[in-house]
């Protein structure tokens, strides 16, 4: 499990993530192999479509004009499956990006959270722990894995180069 960033309490009330303009956006979540099989399994959630290149498919807002997780309840704003959520939603609002063949933590900005404290101590620190956990002989294995993970993403601000090989990229 990834330390988070932005403090649950503030995501709670934030109406960012997990909402999309689309229904086919670059912005959903992309799974690691392994995860799809474990949504697959379950049971107890609710009915979920995973695109071919691996992405969890937004749903029509019941209660909104836009797209969003089958996974989020948008009236209380919490997540179905938080406590087993995706690698991806885990690092977000963070993001591995490639771009000019090199592969990059970048952050979304769009976080309001992000957008006041990108400056900070306490996100330099965690920059820092993000790089270190992403360059780590395990992370390194599941990227390698899993190259659908990293992706193109744009307006998104670069944070840091990563240390992977070059199979990887």
């Amino acid at each position: 499990m990834i330390k988070q960033f932005v403090p649950q309490e503030f995501c709670l009330k934030c109406q960012g993530c997990c909402r999309f303009k689309e229904a086919n956006s670059v912005w959903s979540p992309c799974l690691l192999d392994e995860e799809v099989q474990g949504l697959l399994d379950r049971t107890d959630l609710p009915a979920a479509s995973i695109s071919i290149d691996r992405r969890i498919q937004p749903v029509v807002n019941p209660h909104g004009a836009e797209f969003i997780c089958p996974f989020l309840n948008s009236l209380d704003n919490k997540c179905a499956i938080y406590a087993g959520r995706p690698f991806e939603c885990q690092l977000y609002p963070f993001l591995i990006n490639l771009r000019n063949d090199k592969v990059l933590l970048t952050v979304d900005l769009n976080c309001p959270y992000v957008y006041e404290n990108i400056n900070s101590q306490e996100a330099k620190d965690y920059i820092a722990y993000l790089c270190d956990f992403l360059n780590s002989p395990q992370q390194l294995k599941i990227l390698k894995d899993n190259p659908q993970i990293i992706q193109a993403y744009e307006e998104v601000r670069e944070v840091a180069e990563l240390r992977l090989p070059h199979e990887i990229k």
